[in-house]
């Protein structure tokens, strides 16, 4: 039910998204380019669930991040970006959520001084578009802080281009094997 597909671009870096079949909604983004010795880095998650550490390694037998701990993922819809923080357990009139226009980030901060966190809508820089105060909202239900930012039009018209493109490409290979290139 997932589409997969994978860039490469020219200085390098490497794009892989998966996209629901049905919907043609992304259900993950990451990014990965060479380290200095030329090898190939680690994957970057910038939109879906956070990768966790390969079980068996020998630190995450030693040290083991607290279950308890905010995890911050972002999860988009077809018309906004959302981002989700799990185990934030204090009321909605705790959290203020703003936009810094001049560092081009969103900025989320409690009253009581328990969670502070700063976040950039990386597709916002690739489009060169100002951040607008107006299309960012919050809601929070069961520990989870939503935060909500409305896509803007241009982004919403090359994102239905992208997915008239995508539905042009045959897949390379029906498995979940190594990518053939066409």
């Amino acid at each position: 039910g997932k589409r997969k597909i994978h860039y490469l671009f020219e200085d390098g870096k490497e794009m892989a998204e998966e996209y629901d079949i049905k919907t043609g909604q992304l259900i993950s983004r990451k990014w990965r380019e060479k380290n200095t010795l030329g090898g190939t880095g680690k994957w970057q998650v910038e939109v879906g669930e956070p990768t966790s550490p390969l079980l068996g390694a020998l630190e995450s037998e030693l040290i083991t991040e607290s279950s308890s701990n905010p995890i911050f993922m972002r999860k988009d819809t077809l018309s906004s970006f959302q981002w989700r923080i799990r185990n934030l357990p204090y009321p909605k009139e705790v959290y203020s959520v703003s936009v810094e226009e001049e560092q081009r980030c969103c900025v989320i901060r409690t009253t009581n001084k328990k969670y502070y966190k700063k976040f950039s809508i990386p597709d916002l820089d690739r489009y060169h578009l100002p951040l607008d105060a107006a299309a960012l909202s919050f809601t929070h239900a069961n520990n989870t802080l939503i935060i909500t930012y409305r896509k803007p039009k241009e982004i919403l018209a090359a994102e239905e281009q992208l997915q008239k493109e995508l539905k042009k490409i045959k897949a390379a290979n029906s498995g979940d094997g190594d990518c053939k290139t066409q």
